[in-house]
């Protein structure tokens, strides 16, 4: 007889040991995304920490070049200027001494004051007639804050004169009000030194060129000597700040004012730009291009903001710095006076441009300069900006404005 075949085993159910095993998988699962909270959390806290110690760097470094700017501020010379009775025969006989041709200009050029003195009377009396003789002559460069070919191009009448632009200057220029070179702006240096000029009996220019210079005074609105110096005191030793700045600090990146900034300016002008001073370019021609000098500065913007600016007969920048920025007006859709002023509290000195203030120190004082924006959070997100000597809002402006160039 034969055996019986063997019956079908009954069905295994696997579903507790499945179970078992997705249990065991979430359990890990759980206890790992427990640790990554933990670890997230613990990076959180060391990169608060560490945002926290660099703003804490970055308010001392700000207060170092406070200091710094507080240095390099010269004491204002309070010499006693001589020469005073020749200087005033010379200023009452100009006309007498115009119409002498050289001989008579030189003597008037050599008791004005604006021939910046070498030491050698003999030899600036022969520099000085050697100037004059040479006529209206856009190469030659008089040692003053004095820009020839600036001047001549300026004012066609005085090339078609045919004199030297420093007496045409002397003589009439600088009663008509005419403007001797794009940095010096003779109406705003009256004004600030209004008590010296009265003490020297000193024309403007002949005043800067004498003693304003070497004092550290700023020759115009958008020249900060403090601001300036601050950057390479070292460099300063022999010279004023804006003769350094157009003869060699221009080329070394350094910027004339807080709201100027050199690179930012470059990338938007020609490239004929390159071969003068930024901010010589920006004033002859950047302005009225509607150039921006600084990232947190859009004068776009401010205009249309401000649609009574252009009768004001000043460029955006320099009413800002001259008005708005007292109005409360503000600079960019970046900034938000008010909002800032509210922020910085009594640590805005009375009477301080708020944007200003923000860029040489609120930056890492404020927690939210505008609505919106929390600095802490920027810097732990944008460390890079630190390197690149940027404050967040500035960083941010530039990100902003690059971003659709690059799409």
């Amino acid at each position: 007889m034969s055996a019986a075949p063997c019956e079908d085993a009954p069905p295994v159910d696997e579903r507790p040991d499945l179970i078992a095993k997705a249990s065991a998988v979430a359990a890990v699962v759980h206890e790992l995304r427990e640790e990554t909270l933990r670890l997230q959390a613990r990076e959180a806290v060391t990169r608060g920490g560490l945002t926290e110690a660099l703003l804490a760097a970055l308010r001392r470094d700000a207060g170092a070049r406070a200091g710094l700017r507080s240095l390099a501020v010269r004491p204002r010379l309070t010499i006693k200027v001589r020469g005073g009775l020749a200087r005033r025969l010379a200023w009452r006989l100009r006309g007498a001494l115009f119409r002498l041709r050289w001989p008579g200009q030189t003597l008037m050029l050599a008791a004005s004051g604006m021939w910046r003195p070498s030491g050698r009377p003999l030899y600036d009396l022969r520099h000085i007639a050697a100037y004059v003789r040479r006529g209206a002559d856009p190469q030659v460069v008089p040692p003053s804050l004095f820009d020839q070919a600036y001047y001549l191009g300026r004012y066609p009448d005085v090339a078609a004169l045919g004199v030297s632009p420093l007496s045409h200057y002397l003589r009439a220029g600088q009663a008509e009000g005419r403007s001797p070179h794009p940095l010096f702006d003779a109406e705003f240096y009256a004004r600030r030194n209004a008590e010296e000029l009265a003490r020297t009996r000193l024309w403007p220019l002949a005043h800067f060129v004498r003693i304003g210079g070497q004092s550290a005074l700023d020759p115009h609105p958008l020249f900060d000597a403090a601001h300036y110096m601050a950057q390479a005191p070292d460099l300063l030793l022999r010279e004023d700040p804006a003769t350094h700045y157009l003869r060699t600090g221009w080329r070394q990146g350094l910027s004339p004012h807080p709201l100027f900034d050199p690179a930012w300016y470059a990338a938007q002008a020609p490239a004929e730009a390159a071969q003068v001073p930024p901010l010589v370019h920006f004033l002859a021609e950047g302005a009225a291009r509607g150039l921006s000098p600084h990232p947190l500065f859009d004068p776009a913007w401010y205009c249309a903001q401000t649609p009574h600016a252009h009768r004001s007969g000043l460029d955006p920048l320099r009413h800002y710095l001259a008005v708005g920025a007292a109005q409360g007006l503000s600079p960019s859709r970046w900034f938000d006076p008010q909002h800032y002023a509210a922020r910085r509290g009594e640590a805005l000195a009375p009477g301080a441009n708020p944007l200003i203030d923000y860029l040489q120190a609120g930056a890492w004082a404020v927690d939210e300069p505008t609505p919106g924006f929390a600095t802490a959070a920027y810097l732990a997100a944008h460390p890079e900006l630190v390197a690149q000597g940027l404050t967040p809002l500035e960083h941010w402006a530039r990100a902003a404005t690059e971003r659709p160039m690059s799409d």
